[in-house]
């Protein structure tokens, strides 16, 4: 059976999100407590009468439970004892300054917010959670992320988690939209030279075979891709020795739009390559108004 945990900070995405599982055949129960996972689980994997032909469920755990959240670990103790039941913890989060626009704009409540301005509710949020996303197969920060952007995310994931492996996360991002907040490692592409000013390549993104010639035109881009190549052989064992779940590389140039994203798709061509779960995405590619949109190819 396939269980998705999806969680994370309120007002990240997690409606959005869990709608979008739905559209991929998961069956949603939102705001569940977590002593209530196992008890759950096993009731579709007998089949009953009411839970017969469900193999894909995806449970909305938050800070809507309270202190039942302190049951947290030894729910997941359970989890990892039941037989054939495959689950990933999905974690959804943001920025505090796009939190709180977003509660403004829609005028909801915090689920925290009883006593304490939205700000303080927010990090009491977090210091909830801390535990779970330390769980987390996969972290999202939707701070930069439009809802199509969050679905394209999602299903990166989706797609990568079918094959085995050690995983890892590769996000393009641009440095003028700031850094993403859960990377291990950032790498800056700035010093390759940059297709924006040849007005010809400016519409492209790193995507393009256009792109991808142009910076395999120089030697500093080969050169880069095999030093980092050798890097990630000496690094990431070490990661995984130490008890690493995952690991989140960060790939930034000036907009996010055409050197990272180009040396991201290399980079993630080269750990897939290498037997990882590999995961590209790309944050800020389709942020200039003048970029001619390509329709992604579905994941």
């Amino acid at each position: 059976m396939d269980v998705v945990i999806l969680t994370g900070i309120s007002g990240a995405g997690k409606s959005q999100a869990a709608a979008f599982f739905e559209d991929q055949g998961y069956f949603c129960i939102d705001n569940v407590p977590p002593q209530f996972l196992s008890e759950l689980i096993e009731v579709f994997l007998r089949g009953d009468e009411y839970a017969m032909e469900i193999n894909k469920l995806c449970f909305v755990v938050d800070v809507r439970s309270r202190e039942m959240l302190a049951g947290w670990g030894v729910a997941i103790q359970k989890l990892d004892e039941i037989p054939g039941v495959t689950y990933r913890v999905v974690f959804l989060e943001a920025s505090d300054d796009v939190l709180v626009s977003r509660y403004r704009q829609t005028r909801r409540k915090h689920p925290l917010m009883d006593e304490v301005p939205l700000t303080d509710a927010i990090a009491s949020e977090r210091k909830m959670l801390r535990k779970i996303r330390g769980k987390a197969s996969c972290i999202i920060d939707t701070t930069m992320l439009t809802n199509a952007g969050l679905k394209r995310a999602l299903r990166d994931f989706l797609k990568a988690e079918e094959h085995a492996g050690f995983p890892i996360f590769v996000e393009s991002f641009g440095f003028m939209y700031s850094v993403p907040t859960d990377c291990d490692l950032v790498f800056d592409m700035r010093f390759l030279p940059n297709p924006y000013w040849v007005e010809e390549l400016r519409m492209f993104s790193g995507r393009d075979k256009d792109i991808a010639d142009y910076l395999n035109g120089f030697e500093e881009t080969d050169t880069f891709l095999k030093k980092i190549e050798d890097l990630f052989d000496f690094t990431i064992p070490y990661y995984i020795k130490e008890g690493k779940s995952r690991l989140s590389i960060g790939i930034g140039c000036t907009g996010g739009r055409h050197r990272s994203v180009f040396i991201a798709e290399e980079i993630g061509k080269l750990l897939q390559a290498k037997g990882y779960n590999t995961v590209v995405h790309h944050r800020d590619i389709d942020r200039d108004s003048r970029y001619i949109k390509k329709e992604l190819p579905d994941a």
